[in-house]
């Protein structure tokens, strides 16, 4: 196995911080491509080399990196996830519907938040990474999505 490491840029000290809420609607269930939204708000912000964090602020949405030339994939990793956390079974949680407790597991089983790297105002996301929005609720939502940028 080889492994090697290649070095960034020189060091600077941190000196350019950015905040936003990205406000999205939902249609219902299904994922929505947040990369061109958050392209244009580093290139607004004029981020340099730093991170970029996203924090959804839902216990029945989430956050994912995943592929995004291939449809199939977001098609596939939403039925695994209902297998996971089927409407059918006998939920304790249900106020809001037979949908509202498999959202809550789905949305733990994804991720709440990501960190990504951002290099000359670039995310440094792989050739076929887009970032997405879960949305695991049946019905349309209004979602936010915390923005935070740490860099220069």
């Amino acid at each position: 196995m080889r492994v090697s490491l290649k070095t960034g840029t020189a060091r600077r000290a941190i000196s350019h911080q950015a905040s936003a809420a990205l406000s999205v609607e939902t249609l219902g269930r299904g994922q929505i491509n947040l990369t061109a939204a958050l392209i244009a708000w580093l290139r607004e912000i004029e981020a340099g080399e730093g991170a970029v964090t996203l924090f959804c602020r839902h216990t029945s949405a989430s956050l994912t990196v995943q592929e995004n030339a291939d449809p199939r994939v977001m098609a596939d990793l939403a039925d695994a996830l209902d297998r996971l956390a089927p409407e059918t079974l006998s939920w304790r949680h249900d106020d809001e519907g037979p949908d509202d407790m498999p959202a809550h597991v789905k949305a733990s089983l994804t991720s709440a938040s990501l960190t990504i790297p951002v290099a000359a105002g670039r995310l440094q996301l792989g050739t076929w990474q887009a970032v997405y929005l879960l949305e695991h609720r049946r019905n349309p939502h209004r979602r936010e999505v915390s923005l935070h940028y740490l860099g220069n």
